[in-house]
């Protein structure tokens, strides 16, 4: 019999910047591939660190990280790095975006670790641009663009690659009703696509429009 694992999954995982006052511990969930998932709770509780500890960026002091039934917690950097390029999209709270480099180059970056050409990265950014409404000079800064702007490009750059794994945070924190609207549409589908979205949030309606909550 042929076993389906989660697209994403966390075992008893237990995590704490110091040692008296944990986190998670041994905390376990599945976040299964087609599924869009709200993590909601107060601030402090370490909604925004368990993106990091689900995007492989923060390791968990005990416990397993799981991308299709294969545990990365104790994996080398290197080997971590590879399966966040090859199957993740992160869409930060700040944006992230770099100052010095274009719009465009922003979007595409994550490219370069696939080792996806140039050419078939820019189609596909420019097709994002054009899906999220972004009329905008390609040639343009971060520092030249409404906050707005910059977070549905962080989107752009997120969904480049069509991953296997969205991790949002706050994604529309600064966006007005409209573009906020495009935001959750645009995580909507990666899920209806077979993604496995997980969305930190406050906001009660992108909770509401998500398959499921958690609760820390």
């Amino acid at each position: 019999m042929i076993r389906v694992y989660p697209r994403l999954a966390v075992r008893d995982l237990t995590f704490g910047y110091t040692a008296k006052r944990l986190l998670f511990d041994g905390w376990s969930q599945s976040f299964p591939a087609g599924e869009m998932t709200a993590v909601v709770g107060s601030s402090g509780r370490g909604k925004s660190t368990l993106l990091y500890l689900l995007g492989l960026m923060v390791r968990p002091t005990d416990g397993s990280v799981l991308v299709d039934g294969v545990d990365h917690a104790r994996a080398s950097d290197r080997k971590r790095a590879e399966v966040r390029a090859r199957h993740f999209g992160f869409v930060f709270q700040d944006a992230a975006l770099d100052t010095t480099r274009s719009v465009l180059d922003n979007i595409v970056e994550a490219a370069l670790y696939r080792a996806q050409p140039r050419s078939q990265a820019v189609r596909r950014a420019r097709n994002l641009l054009d899906a999220f409404d972004l009329d905008i000079e390609e040639t343009a800064r971060p520092g030249q663009i409404s906050g707005g702007q910059a977070q549905r490009i962080a989107l752009c750059r997120a969904m480049l690659a069509r991953p296997r794994i969205v991790l949002a945070d706050e994604p529309t924190g600064n966006l007005d009703a409209a573009a906020a609207g495009v935001v959750v549409d645009a995580l909507r589908a990666a899920a209806s696509d077979g993604a496995a979205v997980v969305v930190v949030t406050h906001s009660q309606g992108v909770a509401a429009q998500c398959d499921r909550t958690v609760r820390l």
